[in-house]
């Protein structure tokens, strides 16, 4: 739709500029090596998510032996995961969920403000999922690409131009099947879209959406407000591409499809990934499932292995986990002969690194562990977007499901689901605005999209009313690039069964003293209601609600109730001169060696939209430095056998 503003010419142009590290993909196999199932483990990878899935994955194929391990377990809840709708009903299953409490707010008063907020739990939900795949088997799988910007501030903060946005684009071809846009013959490819990669993205058939009344007017209200009634043919044909390399360029705001992580309308990720590698290269990936890494093993400065304790239910976010006890099992050792690498996510990463020894000296003390490597920026600077809900009443219900019978044999929509059709091959989301809250800023830095459900945020037994309510809609405001830096993840004891203490320091009580990202908020909140004055056919907003009508009012309503779950940014990449970085632009922990951190956490700042998407890009661009690096550098000798 954009392809006019191309200019393949200047790509390669550009592209000609950079040599080393730049177009590393070439370092990636393109068949898969076996390997003497006698060789010795050569890296170890901590986190089976977004980050760590595919990088095993991608060690195994280049001929490296790797283990995965997760703490998690390997097919619980196989039986919704797959299904898209089925999302929040994952993020609550006991089989797979972890719940961790978090702060918002250091100030009782002001955290208690919170309708969300479980008093006994001193905190509110945050959900996380501990099972193969992480993250990604309870996620809305949106598949957004980031703000080249993005990608273009990390090379300049760290000199290494392998970062810059036209080459990171290369990860996001090589791992992407797009099944919504037509392959291009030939070389030419403007929009810039990968067709055989592993992750598969899709756009829900619109006639899913444009068959209900009540979402014929939600949709037409914002395409209207977006400037053009007639965006709708566009979105019903699946053109509005968020993550063409036209719009990306050039930050173009507007109204859009939503792609989604899904193959054939079943989920897709790292989960069916690993498995699919792990089955036709036994002897390169082992998978460690019911593993909890209890701290990396040093010799010197130098990353030898791992300590682990094996057990179902061990880490405390597990709902199923004993919450206190001696540890039910002798800890045990697992050496590489090449690299640890951490990949367990913005909490756990600086968790498993401070129990290490690797991280604020006085922190360390305090809870009697001996300090290997001073770096205070271990589990600083924890970043998230903002999201709030504007939530409204219909006067009649959705159709969209009405004819749906879940978990009966003879469910219609199951039956859909087995042709890859039907609202069941939907994550709910039907459409989003990209935005800028203020026309002066550079990127837009709001996404607003639609759901048929009332979704306020998280709290125990949060997933119940979207089944359950069958008359409301939601405009979800989330506020990207958000200016405060000053959340934490601290350790609550030294015992790697506890979950840390988190604490993001929302808006003023971070460092967002100007008050810039609430008034971004607040312009989203604004925006929709804009919308929702063009629909007849709304009975009232349920959410702020009638009696939040004044600027200070709207202030206060989102201070409270703003919630996020894109957690990032605690071992920041940086140069070493910068105190609190934990890690250089090729994911190595500073003052150490063998030791890599490839995750949510080595952003310095929240990219994008949706984390997901960039994880998986950077899981790329680490497996090309690691693969890279394995060619030139000896083997360690193997301390000990598994």
């Amino acid at each position: 739709m954009f392809d006019k503003f191309y200019n393949r010419r200047r790509f390669l142009q550009n592209a000609a500029l950079f040599s080393t590290g730049l177009l590393t993909s070439f370092a990636y196999p393109k068949k898969a090596i076996s390997i003497n199932p006698a060789a010795p483990v050569e890296y170890i990878v901590v986190g089976s998510g977004a980050g760590g899935g595919p990088l095993a994955v991608n060690l195994a194929k280049a001929g490296h032996k790797v283990v995965l391990i997760e703490a998690g377990g390997a097919s619980e809840a196989d039986d919704i995961i797959s299904v898209p709708l089925l999302s929040p009903v994952v993020g609550e299953d006991p089989r797979v969920r972890w719940d961790y409490f978090i702060r918002q707010y250091t100030d009782e008063g002001r955290q208690s403000r919170n309708s969300k907020y479980v008093a006994e739990k001193g905190g509110v939900l945050y959900p996380r999922c501990g099972t193969l795949g992480g993250c990604t088997v309870h996620n809305l799988m949106i598949t957004i690409y980031p703000n080249n910007s993005d990608w273009d501030e990390i090379a300049e903060l760290t000199g290494d131009f392998s970062w810059k946005a036209e080459n990171m684009r290369s990860y996001f071809e090589r791992l992407e099947n797009n099944r919504y846009v037509e392959r291009p013959i030939g070389t030419d490819n403007p929009t810039r879209h990968g067709f055989d990669g592993w992750l598969s993205t899709e756009i829900t058939d619109p006639a899913l959406w444009t068959n209900d009344s009540n979402m014929q007017r939600i949709l037409l209200s914002a395409a209207i407000e977006a400037g053009d009634k007639n965006l709708l043919d566009a979105f019903s044909r699946r053109e509005l591409d968020p993550n063409s390399w036209v719009v990306n360029t050039k930050d173009v705001q507007g109204f859009y499809n939503i792609p989604q992580g899904t193959r054939s309308g079943r989920r897709r990720g790292p989960r069916d990934l690993i498995k699919e590698t792990a089955a036709a290269l036994p002897n390169n990936l082992i998978v460690k499932t019911n593993t909890l890494v209890t701290r990396v093993l040093f010799r010197g400065r130098n990353a030898i292995g791992v300590e682990y304790l094996e057990g179902a239910h061990l880490y405390r976010a597990d709902p199923k986990a004993p919450t206190d006890g001696a540890e039910p099992t002798p800890r045990k050792q697992m050496y590489a002969a090449r690299e640890v690498i951490l990949a367990a996510g913005a909490f756990n990463s600086p968790q498993i690194l401070k129990l290490s020894g690797i991280g604020p000296v006085d922190e360390l003390q305090k809870h009697g562990i001996r300090p290997i490597i001073n770096l205070p920026g271990v589990g600083e600077n924890l970043q998230d977007r903002y999201e709030v809900g504007v939530i409204t009443q219909m006067n009649s219900n959705f159709t969209l499901a009405q004819n749906c019978t879940p978990g009966q044999p003879s469910d219609p929509c199951a039956a859909e689901l087995e042709k890859g059709q039907g609202i069941y091959t939907s994550n709910a989301t039907f459409a989003g605005h990209i935005r800028k809250s203020d026309p002066a800023r550079e990127v837009p830095d709001l996404f607003i999209f639609g759901l048929p459900v009332p979704y306020q945020g998280y709290y125990p037994g949060w997933s119940k009313p979207l089944s359950e309510i069958k008359n409301q809609f939601s405009w979800t405001v989330l506020k990207a690039h958000t200016r405060n830096r000053k959340g934490s993840v601290k350790l609550r004891s030294s015992d790697p069964r506890d979950t840390p203490e988190i604490n993001f320091h929302y808006f003023t009580e971070g460092s967002d003293i100007e008050g810039e990202d609430l008034a971004s908020v607040i312009n989203g909140v604004e925006f929709v209601r804009k919308m929702n004055a063009r629909i007849a056919d709304i009975s009232k907003e349920v959410i702020p609600g009638p009696n939040v009508q004044s600027r200070e009012e709207i202030i206060k309503f989102v201070e409270a109730e703003a919630w996020g779950h894109h957690a990032s940014c605690t071992n920041k990449i940086g140069s070493k001169s910068d105190p609190m970085a934990v890690v250089d632009s090729e994911f190595r922990v500073h003052g150490t060696r063998n030791l890599r951190v490839v995750d949510a956490s080595v952003f310095p700042r929240v990219p994008g939209y949706f984390i997901v998407t960039p994880i998986y890009i950077i899981s790329e661009k680490a497996s090309d430095v690691i693969i890279a690096s394995a060619k030139t550098r000896k083997i360690l000798p193997v301390y000990q056998d598994m």
